[in-house]
Protein backbone atom coordinates (compact mmCIF):
# COMPACT_ATOMS: atom_id res chain seq x y z
CA UNK A 1 0.00 0.00 0.00
CA UNK A 2 1.32 3.37 -0.96
CA UNK A 3 1.69 6.31 1.73
CA UNK A 4 -0.79 8.41 -0.27
CA UNK A 5 -2.97 5.19 0.30
CA UNK A 6 -2.78 4.99 4.12
CA UNK A 7 -5.55 5.82 6.54
CA UNK A 8 -3.20 8.72 7.64
CA UNK A 9 -2.45 10.15 4.44
CA UNK A 10 -6.71 10.24 4.39
CA UNK A 11 -7.21 11.22 7.73
CA UNK A 12 -4.56 14.32 6.41
CA UNK A 13 -6.78 15.16 3.14
CA UNK A 14 -9.80 14.88 5.25
CA UNK A 15 -8.93 17.45 8.05
CA UNK A 16 -7.77 19.89 4.81
CA UNK A 17 -11.57 19.75 4.35
CA UNK A 18 -12.65 21.02 7.29
CA UNK A 19 -15.17 24.01 7.01
CA UNK A 20 -14.15 26.73 7.38
CA UNK A 21 -17.87 28.02 9.05
CA UNK A 22 -19.37 25.37 11.13
CA UNK A 23 -23.42 25.08 10.82
CA UNK A 24 -24.16 22.56 13.61
CA UNK A 25 -26.66 19.85 11.18
CA UNK A 26 -26.82 16.82 9.68
CA UNK A 27 -26.76 18.10 6.29
CA UNK A 28 -23.02 17.37 5.07
CA UNK A 29 -23.68 13.44 6.79
CA UNK A 30 -26.57 13.25 4.95
CA UNK A 31 -25.39 14.36 1.49
CA UNK A 32 -22.64 12.28 1.72
CA UNK A 33 -24.53 9.03 3.14
CA UNK A 34 -27.08 9.74 -0.04
CA UNK A 35 -23.90 9.68 -2.37
CA UNK A 36 -22.39 6.21 -1.17
CA UNK A 37 -26.02 4.79 -1.31
CA UNK A 38 -27.77 5.10 2.12
CA UNK A 39 -25.53 2.87 4.19
CA UNK A 40 -26.90 3.90 7.02
CA UNK A 41 -29.95 2.55 6.20
CA UNK A 42 -28.79 -1.27 5.97
CA UNK A 43 -27.13 -1.68 9.19
CA UNK A 44 -28.11 -4.29 11.71
CA UNK A 45 -30.42 -3.78 15.01
CA UNK A 46 -28.47 -0.67 16.91
CA UNK A 47 -28.44 0.84 20.37
CA UNK A 48 -27.47 4.16 20.05
CA UNK A 49 -25.25 5.75 23.01
CA UNK A 50 -25.30 9.44 24.02
CA UNK A 51 -23.95 11.26 27.48
CA UNK A 52 -21.03 13.14 29.16
CA UNK A 53 -19.47 9.99 30.90
CA UNK A 54 -20.08 6.15 30.64
CA UNK A 55 -20.30 5.47 27.06
CA UNK A 56 -17.27 3.72 25.97
CA UNK A 57 -17.76 1.41 29.70
CA UNK A 58 -21.84 0.83 28.86
CA UNK A 59 -21.08 -0.15 25.40
CA UNK A 60 -18.36 -2.83 26.54
CA UNK A 61 -20.39 -4.06 28.86
CA UNK A 62 -22.90 -4.66 26.02
CA UNK A 63 -20.29 -5.88 23.52
CA UNK A 64 -19.16 -8.59 25.97
CA UNK A 65 -22.63 -9.54 27.02
CA UNK A 66 -23.41 -9.94 23.69
CA UNK A 67 -20.69 -11.93 22.80
CA UNK A 68 -20.75 -13.73 25.76
CA UNK A 69 -24.32 -15.08 24.11
CA UNK A 70 -22.60 -15.54 20.59
CA UNK A 71 -23.77 -12.52 19.08
CA UNK A 72 -21.83 -10.67 15.82
CA UNK A 73 -21.31 -7.31 16.91
CA UNK A 74 -20.10 -4.03 15.46
CA UNK A 75 -19.02 -0.66 17.53
CA UNK A 76 -18.15 2.39 16.66
CA UNK A 77 -16.63 4.80 19.74
CA UNK A 78 -14.96 7.80 19.85
CA UNK A 79 -11.60 9.07 20.34
CA UNK A 80 -9.18 6.80 19.70
CA UNK A 81 -6.32 5.85 22.34
CA UNK A 82 -3.26 4.99 19.60
CA UNK A 83 -5.01 3.89 16.06
CA UNK A 84 -8.28 5.09 14.34
CA UNK A 85 -8.77 1.84 14.08
CA UNK A 86 -9.72 1.34 17.32
CA UNK A 87 -13.16 3.43 16.89
CA UNK A 88 -14.73 0.86 14.15
CA UNK A 89 -15.11 -2.92 15.52
CA UNK A 90 -16.32 -5.65 12.81
CA UNK A 91 -18.40 -8.14 13.91
CA UNK A 92 -15.57 -8.16 17.16
CA UNK A 93 -12.65 -7.32 15.29
CA UNK A 94 -11.01 -3.98 14.93
CA UNK A 95 -11.18 -2.92 11.69
CA UNK A 96 -8.17 -3.51 9.34
CA UNK A 97 -5.71 -0.87 7.31
CA UNK A 98 -7.01 -2.35 3.88
CA UNK A 99 -10.67 -2.39 4.22
CA UNK A 100 -10.34 1.15 5.96
CA UNK A 101 -8.35 2.59 3.17
CA UNK A 102 -11.06 1.48 0.62
CA UNK A 103 -13.92 2.82 2.49
CA UNK A 104 -11.84 6.19 3.22
CA UNK A 105 -11.28 6.21 -0.47
CA UNK A 106 -15.15 5.68 -1.27
CA UNK A 107 -15.73 8.47 0.71
CA UNK A 108 -13.34 10.70 -0.62
CA UNK A 109 -14.79 9.99 -4.04
CA UNK A 110 -18.47 10.74 -3.01
CA UNK A 111 -17.81 13.64 -0.75
CA UNK A 112 -16.07 15.35 -3.92
CA UNK A 113 -13.97 18.13 -2.25
CA UNK A 114 -16.31 19.39 -0.68
CA UNK A 115 -16.22 20.67 2.93
CA UNK A 116 -16.63 17.93 5.75
CA UNK A 117 -15.18 17.43 9.00
CA UNK A 118 -13.64 14.41 9.72
CA UNK A 119 -15.68 12.95 11.63
CA UNK A 120 -18.52 13.31 9.56
CA UNK A 121 -16.90 11.74 6.88
CA UNK A 122 -15.45 8.98 8.58
CA UNK A 123 -18.43 8.47 10.63
CA UNK A 124 -19.83 7.76 6.95
CA UNK A 125 -16.92 5.53 6.13
CA UNK A 126 -17.89 3.42 9.40
CA UNK A 127 -21.77 3.05 8.34
CA UNK A 128 -20.30 2.02 5.15
CA UNK A 129 -17.78 -0.88 6.82
CA UNK A 130 -21.27 -1.78 9.18
CA UNK A 131 -23.59 -1.52 5.78
CA UNK A 132 -21.35 -4.97 4.23
CA UNK A 133 -20.49 -7.25 7.29
CA UNK A 134 -22.95 -9.07 8.55
CA UNK A 135 -23.82 -8.88 12.16
CA UNK A 136 -26.52 -9.10 14.48
CA UNK A 137 -26.01 -5.84 16.28
CA UNK A 138 -24.14 -2.51 15.83
CA UNK A 139 -23.67 -0.59 19.13
CA UNK A 140 -23.14 3.30 18.10
CA UNK A 141 -21.83 5.71 20.39
CA UNK A 142 -22.27 9.50 19.58
CA UNK A 143 -19.13 11.68 18.98
CA UNK A 144 -20.43 15.00 20.70
CA UNK A 145 -23.82 16.08 21.85
CA UNK A 146 -26.54 13.60 19.89
CA UNK A 147 -28.85 16.18 18.42
CA UNK A 148 -26.38 17.05 15.52
CA UNK A 149 -23.90 14.39 15.87
CA UNK A 150 -23.52 12.49 12.61
CA UNK A 151 -24.31 9.51 14.56
CA UNK A 152 -27.89 10.87 14.75
CA UNK A 153 -28.75 10.27 11.16
CA UNK A 154 -30.08 6.63 12.16
CA UNK A 155 -33.29 6.87 12.34
CA UNK A 156 -34.96 3.77 14.13
CA UNK A 157 -32.32 2.69 16.57
CA UNK A 158 -33.94 -0.53 18.85
CA UNK A 159 -33.02 1.30 21.94
CA UNK A 160 -31.32 4.52 23.08
CA UNK A 161 -29.36 5.24 25.94
CA UNK A 162 -27.86 8.30 27.68
CA UNK A 163 -25.53 8.21 30.05
CA UNK A 164 -24.69 10.79 33.30
CA UNK A 165 -24.98 14.23 31.81
CA UNK A 166 -22.38 16.86 33.24
CA UNK A 167 -20.77 19.95 32.45
CA UNK A 168 -18.07 19.07 29.36
CA UNK A 169 -17.61 20.56 25.95
CA UNK A 170 -19.75 23.72 26.74
CA UNK A 171 -18.24 25.78 23.95
CA UNK A 172 -20.16 23.69 21.66
CA UNK A 173 -23.07 22.36 23.87
CA UNK A 174 -24.03 25.03 26.49
CA UNK A 175 -23.08 26.55 29.94
CA UNK A 176 -25.54 24.59 31.88
CA UNK A 177 -26.37 21.03 32.44
CA UNK A 178 -29.60 21.08 31.15
CA UNK A 179 -28.58 22.72 27.84
CA UNK A 180 -26.47 19.97 28.01
CA UNK A 181 -28.65 17.44 28.36
CA UNK A 182 -30.81 19.03 25.63
CA UNK A 183 -28.56 18.64 23.09
CA UNK A 184 -27.77 15.25 24.28
CA UNK A 185 -31.74 13.89 24.05
CA UNK A 186 -31.50 15.01 20.45
CA UNK A 187 -30.72 10.84 19.91
CA UNK A 188 -35.01 10.07 21.02
CA UNK A 189 -36.59 9.31 18.55
CA UNK A 190 -40.41 8.36 18.43
CA UNK A 191 -41.50 5.51 20.26
CA UNK A 192 -38.32 4.15 20.90
CA UNK A 193 -37.51 3.06 24.25
CA UNK A 194 -34.44 4.90 25.93
CA UNK A 195 -32.80 3.98 29.09
CA UNK A 196 -31.62 6.73 31.07
CA UNK A 197 -28.53 6.63 33.83
CA UNK A 198 -28.92 8.48 37.03
CA UNK A 199 -28.94 12.34 36.15
CA UNK A 200 -28.43 15.55 37.61
CA UNK A 201 -32.36 16.76 38.62
CA UNK A 202 -31.87 19.59 35.40
CA UNK A 203 -30.69 17.07 33.21
CA UNK A 204 -33.20 14.81 34.01
CA UNK A 205 -36.03 17.42 33.38
CA UNK A 206 -34.65 18.48 29.78
CA UNK A 207 -34.30 14.63 29.05
CA UNK A 208 -37.94 13.95 30.00
CA UNK A 209 -38.99 17.02 28.65
CA UNK A 210 -37.56 16.06 25.19
CA UNK A 211 -38.66 12.52 25.19
CA UNK A 212 -41.86 13.90 25.91
CA UNK A 213 -42.10 16.30 22.78
CA UNK A 214 -40.93 12.88 20.81
CA UNK A 215 -43.30 10.37 22.72
CA UNK A 216 -40.36 8.25 23.26
CA UNK A 217 -40.78 5.95 26.25
CA UNK A 218 -38.06 7.01 29.09
CA UNK A 219 -36.76 3.42 31.38
CA UNK A 220 -35.11 5.71 34.20
CA UNK A 221 -32.40 4.55 36.53
CA UNK A 222 -33.72 4.29 40.78
CA UNK A 223 -37.79 4.09 39.20
CA UNK A 224 -37.69 1.38 36.22
CA UNK A 225 -34.42 -0.78 37.49
CA UNK A 226 -32.19 -0.46 40.22
CA UNK A 227 -28.76 -1.71 40.93
CA UNK A 228 -26.81 -2.61 44.06
CA UNK A 229 -23.80 -4.13 45.66
CA UNK A 230 -24.70 -6.52 48.23
CA UNK A 231 -22.14 -9.30 49.89
CA UNK A 232 -19.95 -9.09 46.55
CA UNK A 233 -22.38 -9.67 44.22
CA UNK A 234 -24.12 -6.98 42.18
CA UNK A 235 -28.04 -7.17 42.56
CA UNK A 236 -30.02 -5.72 39.57
CA UNK A 237 -34.00 -5.66 40.13
CA UNK A 238 -36.63 -4.38 37.06
CA UNK A 239 -40.14 -4.78 36.44
CA UNK A 240 -39.11 -8.78 34.50
CA UNK A 241 -37.16 -9.88 37.66
CA UNK A 242 -34.09 -9.63 40.11
CA UNK A 243 -30.92 -10.86 39.28
CA UNK A 244 -27.74 -11.69 41.42
CA UNK A 245 -24.66 -10.92 39.02
CA UNK A 246 -20.67 -10.78 39.97
CA UNK A 247 -19.33 -7.65 40.44
CA UNK A 248 -18.05 -6.51 37.28
CA UNK A 249 -14.40 -6.16 36.04
CA UNK A 250 -13.98 -3.11 35.58
CA UNK A 251 -13.16 -1.14 39.09
CA UNK A 252 -15.21 1.67 40.68
CA UNK A 253 -18.60 1.92 41.92
CA UNK A 254 -19.14 3.93 38.89
CA UNK A 255 -18.99 0.94 37.14
CA UNK A 256 -22.23 -0.47 38.33
CA UNK A 257 -24.15 2.43 37.36
CA UNK A 258 -22.68 1.68 33.97
CA UNK A 259 -23.52 -2.16 33.83
CA UNK A 260 -27.03 -1.49 35.39
CA UNK A 261 -27.36 0.96 32.21
CA UNK A 262 -26.03 -1.86 29.92
CA UNK A 263 -28.33 -4.43 31.20
CA UNK A 264 -31.66 -2.62 30.98
CA UNK A 265 -30.83 -1.53 27.55
CA UNK A 266 -30.26 -5.28 26.31
CA UNK A 267 -33.24 -6.24 28.43
CA UNK A 268 -35.27 -3.91 26.34
CA UNK A 269 -33.17 -4.87 23.13
CA UNK A 270 -32.75 -8.14 23.61
CA UNK A 271 -34.95 -9.71 25.66
CA UNK A 272 -33.86 -13.40 25.54
CA UNK A 273 -30.47 -13.04 26.31
CA UNK A 274 -29.23 -15.80 28.72
CA UNK A 275 -28.16 -14.31 32.49
CA UNK A 276 -25.12 -16.41 31.90
CA UNK A 277 -24.46 -13.83 29.03
CA UNK A 278 -24.74 -11.11 31.64
CA UNK A 279 -22.68 -12.80 33.62
CA UNK A 280 -19.94 -13.51 32.15
CA UNK A 281 -20.34 -9.96 30.55
CA UNK A 282 -19.81 -8.58 33.55
CA UNK A 283 -16.48 -10.59 34.33
CA UNK A 284 -15.08 -10.19 30.93
CA UNK A 285 -15.61 -6.62 29.96
CA UNK A 286 -12.52 -4.51 29.17
CA UNK A 287 -12.31 -0.53 28.11
CA UNK A 288 -8.78 1.05 27.73
CA UNK A 289 -7.48 3.92 30.04
CA UNK A 290 -10.38 3.53 32.02
CA UNK A 291 -9.67 2.66 35.62
CA UNK A 292 -6.83 0.09 33.70
CA UNK A 293 -3.93 -1.83 35.98
CA UNK A 294 -0.91 -1.93 34.05
CA UNK A 295 1.05 -4.36 34.98
CA UNK A 296 3.45 -5.02 32.32
CA UNK A 297 5.23 -2.72 29.65
CA UNK A 298 8.16 -0.35 29.37
CA UNK A 299 6.72 2.32 31.97
CA UNK A 300 5.78 -0.32 34.49
CA UNK A 301 9.37 -1.40 34.17
CA UNK A 302 10.86 1.53 35.32
CA UNK A 303 8.51 1.77 38.47
CA UNK A 304 9.46 1.02 42.36
CA UNK A 305 9.11 -2.30 42.96
CA UNK A 306 5.92 -3.37 44.46
CA UNK A 307 4.05 -0.24 42.76
CA UNK A 308 0.84 -0.04 41.37
CA UNK A 309 0.49 1.65 38.21
CA UNK A 310 -3.22 2.80 37.15
CA UNK A 311 -4.37 4.42 34.19
CA UNK A 312 -7.54 6.46 33.28
CA UNK A 313 -8.89 9.46 30.67
CA UNK A 314 -10.99 10.92 33.14
CA UNK A 315 -10.92 14.65 32.38
CA UNK A 316 -13.99 16.25 33.76
CA UNK A 317 -15.29 17.44 37.05
CA UNK A 318 -17.84 14.31 37.18
CA UNK A 319 -14.90 11.84 35.73
CA UNK A 320 -12.73 13.49 38.55
CA UNK A 321 -15.31 12.70 41.17
CA UNK A 322 -15.93 9.24 39.84
CA UNK A 323 -11.86 8.48 39.67
CA UNK A 324 -11.42 9.64 43.30
CA UNK A 325 -14.43 7.91 45.02
CA UNK A 326 -12.54 4.39 42.76
CA UNK A 327 -9.19 5.57 44.35
CA UNK A 328 -10.75 5.62 47.91
CA UNK A 329 -12.18 2.37 47.43
CA UNK A 330 -8.77 0.81 46.72
CA UNK A 331 -7.07 2.76 49.69
CA UNK A 332 -9.59 1.26 52.13
CA UNK A 333 -9.03 -2.21 51.18
CA UNK A 334 -5.35 -1.86 50.56
CA UNK A 335 -4.06 0.71 51.64
CA UNK A 336 -0.55 2.79 49.70
CA UNK A 337 0.19 6.55 49.14
CA UNK A 338 -1.22 7.38 46.05
CA UNK A 339 0.57 9.55 43.68
CA UNK A 340 -0.61 11.59 40.31
CA UNK A 341 0.85 12.24 37.62
CA UNK A 342 -1.55 14.54 35.45
CA UNK A 343 -2.11 16.54 31.89
CA UNK A 344 -5.04 18.31 31.10
CA UNK A 345 -5.87 20.15 27.53
CA UNK A 346 -6.06 24.30 28.64
CA UNK A 347 -10.21 24.13 27.78
CA UNK A 348 -10.56 21.72 30.56
CA UNK A 349 -11.62 21.91 34.71
CA UNK A 350 -8.79 21.26 36.39
CA UNK A 351 -10.15 22.12 39.71
CA UNK A 352 -13.00 19.92 38.86
CA UNK A 353 -10.94 17.16 38.07
CA UNK A 354 -8.46 18.03 40.99
CA UNK A 355 -10.35 19.08 43.69
CA UNK A 356 -12.21 15.22 44.76
CA UNK A 357 -8.60 14.41 45.36
CA UNK A 358 -7.61 17.14 47.63
CA UNK A 359 -6.84 14.62 51.44
CA UNK A 360 -6.53 11.58 49.17
CA UNK A 361 -3.41 12.00 46.99
CA UNK A 362 -0.06 12.52 48.40
CA UNK A 363 1.71 14.04 45.77
CA UNK A 364 1.03 14.84 41.93
CA UNK A 365 3.62 15.47 39.34
CA UNK A 366 1.96 17.63 36.00
CA UNK A 367 3.21 16.71 33.03
CA UNK A 368 2.48 18.00 29.39
CA UNK A 369 0.58 16.11 26.82
CA UNK A 370 2.89 14.85 24.47
CA UNK A 371 2.87 17.04 20.92
CA UNK A 372 0.12 19.35 22.34
CA UNK A 373 0.49 23.31 23.18
CA UNK A 374 -2.79 23.54 24.09
CA UNK A 375 -2.90 21.99 27.62
CA UNK A 376 -2.59 23.12 30.77
CA UNK A 377 0.76 24.72 31.83
CA UNK A 378 2.48 22.30 34.30
CA UNK A 379 3.26 24.87 36.66
CA UNK A 380 -0.13 25.96 36.56
CA UNK A 381 -1.58 22.63 37.24
CA UNK A 382 0.86 21.88 39.84
CA UNK A 383 -0.02 25.26 42.00
CA UNK A 384 -4.09 23.87 41.12
CA UNK A 385 -3.20 21.12 43.07
CA UNK A 386 -1.29 22.72 45.89
CA UNK A 387 -5.02 24.66 46.37
CA UNK A 388 -6.31 21.65 47.31
CA UNK A 389 -3.63 20.24 50.19
CA UNK A 390 -1.75 18.34 47.18
CA UNK A 391 2.21 18.61 47.16
CA UNK A 392 2.89 19.28 43.67
CA UNK A 393 5.88 19.27 41.17
CA UNK A 394 6.46 19.05 37.50
CA UNK A 395 8.59 16.87 35.01
CA UNK A 396 9.04 17.13 31.40
CA UNK A 397 7.03 13.99 30.61
CA UNK A 398 5.22 10.52 32.18
CA UNK A 399 9.11 8.65 31.75
CA UNK A 400 10.24 11.56 34.26
CA UNK A 401 7.80 11.23 36.28
CA UNK A 402 7.85 7.71 37.00
CA UNK A 403 11.71 8.28 37.27
CA UNK A 404 11.18 10.62 39.71
CA UNK A 405 8.71 8.66 42.36
CA UNK A 406 11.62 5.54 41.45
CA UNK A 407 14.08 7.56 42.66
CA UNK A 408 11.80 8.05 46.21
CA UNK A 409 12.43 6.43 49.35
CA UNK A 410 8.87 4.07 50.03
CA UNK A 411 7.96 2.03 53.22
CA UNK A 412 5.02 0.92 51.33
CA UNK A 413 5.18 0.66 47.34
CA UNK A 414 2.82 3.97 46.05
CA UNK A 415 -0.08 3.80 43.63
CA UNK A 416 0.62 5.51 40.73
CA UNK A 417 -2.15 7.07 39.12
CA UNK A 418 -2.16 8.99 35.50
CA UNK A 419 -5.21 10.68 34.86
CA UNK A 420 -6.30 13.72 33.31
CA UNK A 421 -6.81 13.51 29.50
CA UNK A 422 -7.41 10.98 27.15
CA UNK A 423 -4.98 12.42 24.55
CA UNK A 424 -2.05 11.31 27.50
CA UNK A 425 -3.61 8.48 27.88
CA UNK A 426 -3.19 7.24 24.25
CA UNK A 427 0.52 8.42 24.76
CA UNK A 428 0.95 6.33 27.82
CA UNK A 429 -0.33 3.07 26.19
CA UNK A 430 1.99 3.62 23.31
CA UNK A 431 4.90 4.23 25.31
CA UNK A 432 4.23 1.06 27.34
CA UNK A 433 3.67 -1.03 24.29
CA UNK A 434 -0.05 -1.56 25.54
CA UNK A 435 -1.87 -1.05 22.19
CA UNK A 436 -5.70 -1.64 22.41
CA UNK A 437 -7.44 -4.90 20.17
Amino acid sequence: MTASRSSDAFMARFLSLHPKKIDLSLGRTQALLAALGDPHKKLPPTIHVAGTNGKGSTIAFMRAMLEAAGLRVHVYTSPHLVRFHERIRLAGRLVDEERLVDAFERCERANAGAPITVFEVTTAAAFLLFSETPADVLLLEVGLGGRFDSTNVIEAPVCSVITPVSMDHMEFLGDTVAKIAFEKAGILKPGVPAVIAPQHPDALRAIEGQAMRVRAPLCLADRDFHMHEEGGRLVYEDARDLLDLPLPRLPGRHQHENAASALAALRIAFPDLPTAALEAGLREAEWPARMQALTRGALVDRMPAGAELWLDGGHNPAGGAALAEAMADLEARSPRPLVMICAMLANKDADGLLRPFGGLAREMIAVPIPGDSACHAPDALAARAKAYGIAATTAPGVQDAIAAIAAQSWPTPPRILIAGSLYLAGDVLRTNGTIPE
